[in-house]
């Protein structure tokens, strides 16, 4: 019985770490599309682009995630921007019929908010 329970508690090691892992890369991608969907507020910002906004919420993964950034607009034509964050997660132990390591890759979308001069 003790294999089972070894077995059973490194899977859900495992799914917790890659439910963590998912929702860091979640929230790198929402912060570096915040930071870009709104050009007024880039000014005030301490970060110096994109990247660096999102990679700011991923300061406990290493090796750091991969950020992209695409632009362009919907049916309605409006400006939006699209953030990508990439990780390849590893397993503690690898699992017969189970990949070793997974590619994981959360996009979030915004739109740009309008240029409006202060008065």
């Amino acid at each position: 019985l003790l294999p089972l329970l070894v077995f059973l508690f490194l899977v859900a090691v495992d799914f917790a770490r890659i439910f963590f892992f998912s929702l860091t890369l979640m929230n790198c991608a929402r912060a570096g599309a915040l930071y870009a969907s709104d050009p007024t507020t880039n000014l005030e910002s301490p970060f110096a682009n994109v990247q660096a906004a999102a990679l700011a919420d991923a300061t406990n993964i290493s090796p750091l995630p991969t950020i992209s950034q695409s632009n362009g607009t919907d049916v309605y034509n409006r400006a939006y921007v699209e953030v990508t964050a990439k990780h390849k997660f590893n397993t503690i132990v690898s699992f017969p019929g189970i990949p070793n390591q997974i590619q994981l890759e959360r996009t979030v979308r915004m739109y740009v908010l309008a240029n409006i001069p202060s008065t």
